[in-house]
């Protein structure tokens, strides 16, 4: 590991006045679960870390009936599925972070480094860069990419989104709070997202010189919502495919739906045509299963993971089928 200088601020103000206006000169250090093993594999090599676990503001987690939940960025996922409030009120959010299955990670792994963690594309782990070039050309349509996209993967980027919260954070429609030098702004978590064009760039819209303090989870009455997800193993590791849904009921007929996929993209992937196949309708083995289809109707895997359609379409029906039963 390089060198570094070490920095632990009071206040989310003194942290932005620590983090550089460039990336790869200053990283922001949460629950380290990510960050450790990146800069143990030189991957990322700061020359200052700066860590935000003293900065009280951002922590907690507050409930208020009618408006919502709020999850401040260093809330631990333990402390997340321990939550009563979330439990009661975002059921859905519990599930996917239960999805962890390392007690370690849940102890230390902060919700907001959740949704700012770094893929975990093997070539970009191996130093290749955000986009597995070599010479100018991706390694990853001809080499080993069981494990990448199916969908946005048309290049130049082919890594997955390893996050395991994003999913059914967007499909409730959270947003995220950043704050950096010009003061604080707020995106919808999918707008947190991007698919890089270049090396230079990031999967991410924050900025170098910004922290990410809080999530606001919006209330939603009367919605059912699910996570589902497809693994290989059952100890520590990342899903093959995930699916979140939430659904929004007139009586046994779907409202409305969301469904955003996960670990198939390089962004977490809303999927308007499941949305599509399941509005007007009621839930029904049949229409779960024709939800599915939709939502891999346009993927276009790669030469050694085409398996990962069938599992994201299963991954689909069966969250839409768990909501329904509520």
């Amino acid at each position: 590991m390089q060198a570094f200088e070490y920095a632990s601020p009071k206040t989310t103000e003194e942290a932005v006045k620590l983090l550089a206006s460039d990336w790869g000169q200053t990283e922001v250090l949460a629950g380290g679960t990510d960050l450790v093993s990146l800069m143990k594999d030189y991957v990322s090599a700061p020359n200052r870390v700066v860590s935000v676990k003293d900065v009280k503001e951002l922590r907690g987690i507050e409930y208020k009936s009618g408006s919502g939940l709020r999850l401040g960025a260093t809330v631990t996922l333990q402390e997340l599925i321990d939550s009563p409030d979330v439990k009661r009120n975002c059921a859905a959010l519990v599930e996917a972070a239960e999805g962890v299955s390392s007690q370690q990670i849940r102890a230390m792994g902060t919700v907001g480094g959740d949704l700012l963690q770094r893929p975990r594309c093997w070539y970009y782990r191996a130093g290749y860069g955000l986009l597995a070039q070599l010479n100018g050309k991706s390694l990853v349509p001809d080499g080993d990419n069981r494990y990448h996209a199916i969908l946005g993967n048309s290049g130049p980027a082919y890594f997955v989104n390893p996050s395991s919260l994003a999913p059914i954070l967007i499909a409730l429609g959270a947003r995220v709070k950043l704050v950096g030098p010009g003061g604080p702004r707020e995106l919808d978590v999918d707008k947190l997202f991007v698919t890089p064009s270049n090396d230079q760039g990031r999967e991410h819209a924050i900025k170098p010189n910004e922290v990410l303090t809080e999530i606001v989870v919006p209330h939603h009455a009367g919605a059912k919502s699910a996570v589902y997800e497809v693994r290989q193993k059952e100890a520590l590791d990342w899903p093959l495919a995930a699916a979140a849904v939430v659904l929004h009921m007139d009586g046994q007929t779907v409202k409305g739906a969301r469904v955003v996929l996960g670990h198939v993209a390089p962004v977490p992937w809303p999927s308007p045509e499941a949305e599509e196949a399941l509005a007007g309708k009621t839930i029904s083995e049949d229409v779960a299963d024709q939800a599915g289809k939709a939502a891999v109707s346009k993927a276009t895997p790669l030469s050694k993971n085409t398996y990962k359609v069938q599992l994201a379409r299963v991954a689909v029906k069966r969250a839409v089928v768990a909501a329904a039963r509520g």
